[in-house]
């Protein structure tokens, strides 16, 4: 072997013998022989280095993987011996292999074993055991090796092939009946030979048993001598864990439901006669979240065959399954108000379908009833923060916290559906009490309490958020907890857990504000203070402006006689902060955003008249643009690329804030009706400026033309005459994915105007059409590096915006905007669009240039369509319907090929439907033939033309050139 480059296979060689060893690595891969020179160094324990030796298995795991087959029996044989060899001279070595040797080379042994055990190698496992014995160091890569086949025969991670699938089901088969009985053997002998000895042997030993037990017959298992030690096991703590985790699997095992029961309750009364369920009297939590899964193993069991029982009518044994379930929820209980959340949350799977049980019962016991009140009080504890909880930086564990309570909120849900009263008279009960002396509780209490008033929207669902009518208890119970929400002052309250837990109340319940409207000043108060939007924490600040908005939004018309007070609280928090040094504004730009749809919202709904809103809409908007201005002008002038980036970020912040007041409008309140056609006008003369700056251009342009598109929605025609100065604009010094941006305005122009077509749009995409073609076919044209794969694809999708262009163009029934442009511009279009049909492997596009194409021919490909068209279509068209399906990229296989395939036969149909009996003329004497298709194939072909159902065509097409491919 090459020893330099053996040497780059240590982590702490420098990068070029890594590199070496890499290449070196990829060189024996695909070598003849080099399997052999590793299979030596392994047999002959040439190397010491513990990366030689994982590398030489590496090189062998390779060979069987992917070059098995092509090995020799000799040469199978020798591999087979080698590894036999590798494993005696382990029982022999003072010290054991180095951990991620022996798991690289259990690996090894189980692809052997998947390869060669249902033909070469039936006594795999008996020669493996007739080596180890019960050598300790034998034994642990006996069982490294069982975990390792179990990977490859069931592991649910790794996606199989059917075949591979058939394989491995052939190979369990196979197992249960030659060797499971006996390695069920083997595995009871280890665990009686070192469970006092070596307790790291032992817990290997129960992971196999835990694994195999899904797959093998269970009695091997379930029987009194295995179980007896098992359960001795759960006395041991340093096997207890792995005891329990294989009770798990025994547990989880499908069974009998009876059978089921019976095994369930046996285990049950050994584990509480052996102390197991005192859990107040055990400390270890990690032994506890694992005793937590198995009791849910046992009761989600339980439950199954309860259903199961149910269904097959054995009321009897399901009555005693029911008995049995019951006797366990106590238990439940205990797991499920633990102070730690992983045992607790390990429980709740068997709470949620023990509730599931109750919701199906007619009538509940007291004994039950006590049992979803206990469930309800463990579920309103376990929803409390603890101290720890960090809100200001919250790290993986406060992630774990709210990832359980959302399972807790699973379980509220349940719980709704079992005992609606139950659930809210409890949670009645906990608010008042907490709510009544809320300045001397603690914030988790306080924050839980209207978290749980919060909860109850869901809990107990209606329609449209109408929780205050209907069910009159329901309704004023609600009704009474929002009035004491609001008139408490717990807003007041100084933890933002608690804060913000209000605010996302207050939103949840607005139709309250509709029942009782003389709450809203208060409410708007504590969103407009220290409380919410002036809030210490940014975080309060940031979610409060974007609830504050949904406030505002859904009392709509209650919001009127507030409003000027409103505008004028927030008008601080509307300034657009320039990039000065320094200066901390309250809101993110992001946050602003909200607060101008705010103040739109208030503005556009409003009462007033038309004069007015204008003039309260003008004093909005009219800081920004002056801000505008200023920041252009000192844009211009910046040299600093920081600063330049800064500006332009402001520049553009101030059109996004003057976008998102539009935001408002709506068919009912248009701008119009409004008056504000005025302010608008006047913002885009203040914003399109800044296109012809040279500085910071996709910045700026990206927000200018998010407010075109937004004004081309809300001022209609009136945006009309500045769209041709910005258009020249964006289209100069452009990148691909300028223009890719700047299509989809274009084809929302063309769209939204086509009623004014002639008089509006069409000479405005007359001026723009080849302006924009040249631009789009500049960056085209631009070269670019081979492997460039950014640029191929800006390429790919500036191609489909300019076909999706035309077909816009086209569709719109503007086809003259490409027939009145001159002579060679019409051709080079039309030229792209064959192109773009045939030699660009894209399917989107294709299906894209087919429409247009078959569009053109219905529009000019009659008599009396353009000088020349015809002799273009039989040129160049037809052609294009027989050349792309016959390239090898057109995969036929693929759905969007099919769809680009099915616009191709409608072009084809509709040049039949236009020129008639001489396309099929020119296809039967010229182009077929052309082809060397046979003449009953071309007949056959124009058979199918000629059909009148489009249909019948389309699948014959595909046919066709599925007959005509290689």
């Amino acid at each position: 072997m090459d020893e330099q480059a053996l040497l780059g296979l240590n982590p702490n060689a420098d990068a070029d013998f890594r590199q070496r060893a890499l290449a070196y690595f990829e060189q024996l891969k695909i070598s003849q022989d080099a399997w052999q020179v590793c299979a030596e160094a392994l047999a002959q324990r040439i190397y010491s280095d513990d990366h030689i030796k994982f590398f030489c298995f590496q090189v062998i795991e390779h060979q069987i993987k992917f070059k098995y087959s092509e090995l020799t029996e000799v040469q199978q044989q020798l591999i087979r011996e080698t590894l036999v060899t590798w494993l005696q001279a382990q029982m022999l070595n003072p010290q054991p292999e180095k951990t991620f040797i022996r798991n690289k080379a259990a690996q090894v042994f189980a692809l052997l074993f998947v390869t060669e055990y249902l033909t070469k190698w039936p006594k795999f496992f008996f020669d493996i055991l007739s080596v180890v014995d019960l050598n300790p160091q034998g034994v642990d890569l006996y069982l490294r090796i069982l975990m390792a086949v179990d990977a490859e025969l069931v592991d649910r991670d790794v996606v199989h092939t059917s075949e591979e699938a058939r394989r491995n089901t052939l190979l369990k088969d196979t197992m249960r009946e030659q060797c499971i009985p006996s390695l069920v053997e083997s595995w009871y002998q280890i665990l009686q030979n070192y469970q006092y000895t070596n307790a790291e042997l032992t817990c290997q030993c129960l992971e196999v048993v835990g694994a195999y037990v899904s797959w093998i017959d269970l009695s091997l298992i379930a029987n009194e001598r295995f179980i007896n030690m098992l359960l001795s096991h759960m006395s041991v703590e340093v096997l207890r864990e792995e005891a329990c985790d294989c009770l798990f699997e025994i547990v989880n095992k499908g069974m009998d439901p009876i059978d089921k029961t019976k095994l369930v309750e046996s285990l049950c009364q050994v584990l509480q006669s052996a102390g197991l369920f005192s859990i107040d009297q055990e400390d270890d939590v990690d032994f506890l979240a694992r005793f937590s899964k198995l009791v849910n193993g046992m009761g989600q069991a339980l439950i199954t065959s309860w259903t199961k029982l149910v269904k097959n009518g054995d009321m009897k044994s399901a009555q005693d399954t029911l008995q049995a379930i019951e006797a366990k929820v106590s238990l439940m209980l205990q797991l499920l108000i633990h102070e730690d959340d992983d045992i607790s949350s390990n429980i709740i799977g068997f709470c949620y379908d023990y509730l599931h049980i109750l919701k199906q019962l007619s009538l509940l016991s007291d004994q039950q009833k006590a049992n979803v009140e206990a469930i309800m009080l463990a579920v309103m504890k376990k929803l409390t923060y603890d101290e720890e909880y960090n809100f200001e930086h919250e790290g993986e564990d406060e992630a774990m916290f709210v990832e359980y309570r959302k399972q807790l909120k699973l379980l509220l849900d349940r719980l709704a559906q079992v005992s609606p009263e139950l659930l809210l008279a409890s949670v009645r009960r906990v608010f008042n009490t907490t709510l009544q002396n809320w300045q001397a509780t603690r914030f988790m209490e306080i924050e839980v309490a209207i978290r749980l008033l919060y909860m109850l929207a869901e809990a107990l669902p209606v329609s449209h958020g109408a929780h205050f009518s209907g069910d009159i208890s329901k309704a004023s119970a609600l009704q009474d907890m929002m009035r004491t929400l609001v008139t408490s002052g717990v807003s007041a309250y100084q933890h933002t857990s608690v804060t913000l837990e209000f605010f996302e109340t207050v939103v949840r319940y607005e139709k309250f504000f509709t029942v009782e409207p003389q709450h809203i000043p208060n409410v708007l108060m504590a969103f407009l203070d220290h409380r919410g939007l002036r809030h210490t924490s940014p975080k309060v600040r940031s979610r409060t402006a974007y609830l504050f908005s949904r406030f505002v939004k859904s009392l709509n018309k209650q919001m009127n006689p507030f409003i000027e007070d409103v505008l004028n609280r927030i008008q601080d928090l509307l300034e657009l902060s320039p990039p000065e040094n320094g200066y901390q504004a309250l809101l993110s730009s992001d946050d602003q955003l909200f607060i101008y749809e705010t103040a739109g919202v208030l503005i556009v709904n409003s009462e007033y008249s038309a004069e007015r809103k204008q003039i309260l809409m003008r004093n909005l908007l009219t800081p920004l643009m002056e801000k505008f201005k200023m920041q252009l002008e000192k844009l211009m002038m910046a040299q600093d690329e920081d600063r330049q980036m800064a500006l332009a970020d402001c520049l553009n912040h101030a059109v996004g804030f003057a976008s998102r007041t539009s935001k408002a409008f709506s068919n009912k309140q248009t701008v119009k009706q409004c008056g504000c056609s005025e302010v608008y006008l006047d913002c885009l003369q203040t914003f399109l400026p800044a296109l012809s700056c040279p500085l910071q251009k996709e910045v700026i342009r990206s927000g200018v033309r998010t407010f075109l598109h937004r004004m081309i929605i809300c001022l209609e025609e009136e945006v009309l005459p500045f769209i041709p100065s910005a258009s020249e604009h964006m289209l100069k010094d452009c990148e691909a994915k300028d223009l890719q941006e700047f299509i989809p305005l274009i084809n929302q122009i063309t769209a939204k105007f086509k009623r004014d077509l002639r008089t509006q749009v069409s000479p405005f995409l007359q001026q723009m059409f080849m302006p924009l073609l040249h631009a789009i076919f500049e960056v085209l044209l631009r070269p670019a590096e081979e492997n460039d794969q950014s640029a191929a694809l800006e390429k790919q999708m500036l191609r489909r915006s300019y076909f999706a262009f035309l077909q816009t163009v086209t569709g719109s029934g503007m086809s003259e905007v490409i027939a009145n442009q001159d002579a060679e511009n019409v051709e080079r279009v039309l030229f792209t669009i064959i192109q773009g049909a045939v030699d660009y492997p894209d399917p989107i596009a294709q299906k894209t240039c087919f429409i247009i194409l078959s569009k053109l021919v219905e529009l000019w490909g009659g008599k009396d369509g353009p000088v020349g068209f015809a002799d273009f279509v039989y040129k160049h068209i037809v052609p294009a319907c027989f050349l792309a399906p016959l390239k090898q990229t057109f995969d036929l296989a693929d759905a969007q090929t099919v769809l680009a395939l099915s616009e191709c036969a409608v072009t084809l149909k509709t040049i039949h439907l236009k020129r008639g009996p001489e396309c099929i003329h020119y296809l039967q004497q010229e182009y077929l033939p052309s082809l060397q298709v046979a003449p009953e194939i071309i007949q056959e072909f124009c058979q199918a033309l000629q059909q009148s159902d489009a249909k019948v065509f389309k699948n014959y097409l595909k046919v066709f050139f599925q007959r005509a491919k290689p």
